[in-house]
């Protein structure tokens, strides 16, 4: 499979997880000429927007992501995260990464706002494949909800 199907299938995965908690949501349609050209390569728009009753609007940004076996983190990308950041303060609408894989069979996903991800001032890398900037983020950063818990998780351990 390549990058695209493992997104897709990540996607799908989460699709099926908030349909077994019964949380609404829209998936956004990623294609171009979807989007305001006034946005075009100053924001990075997230994959669903989901309803949490008596709460209101979050956008989630899926991705298949495997933990760094050698360092204990995950790898989350600084331009990406820049431009959740920009699209968060322009809609007013917080924005959250939800991670999983194949190695949980998705029954586990790791939730971390981008607004935390800036916060805790990790130091970015340049990842030796693509030459690209990212932020290493360990794994006690994240508030990890299982196929059987409810999303009120992320609420309650963000307290």
């Amino acid at each position: 499979m390549d990058s695209s199907e493992i997104g897709d299938k990540t996607e799908l995965k989460f699709k099926e997880w908030l349909e077994k908690h019964r949380i609404p949501y829209l998936y956004i349609n990623q294609e171009k000429g979807t989007f305001s050209s006034v946005f075009e390569d100053q924001l990075k728009r997230p994959d669903f927007i989901i309803l949490i009753e008596n709460f209101g609007f979050i956008l989630v940004d899926v991705k298949y992501k495997k933990i760094s076996k050698e360092y204990g983190t995950y790898s989350i990308d600084y331009n990406e995260t820049k431009k959740f950041s920009s699209f968060q303060r322009k809609f007013n609408i917080p924005i959250w990464y939800a991670i999983s894989n194949e190695e949980s069979d998705y029954k586990t996903w790791l939730w971390i706002p981008v607004s935390r991800v800036l916060e805790l001032n990790v130091e970015a890398c340049i990842s030796s494949k693509s030459n690209e900037p990212f932020f290493p983020i360990s794994m006690d950063n994240f508030i990890q909800i299982s196929h059987n818990e409810s999303i009120e998780k992320l609420f309650i351990k963000s307290l």
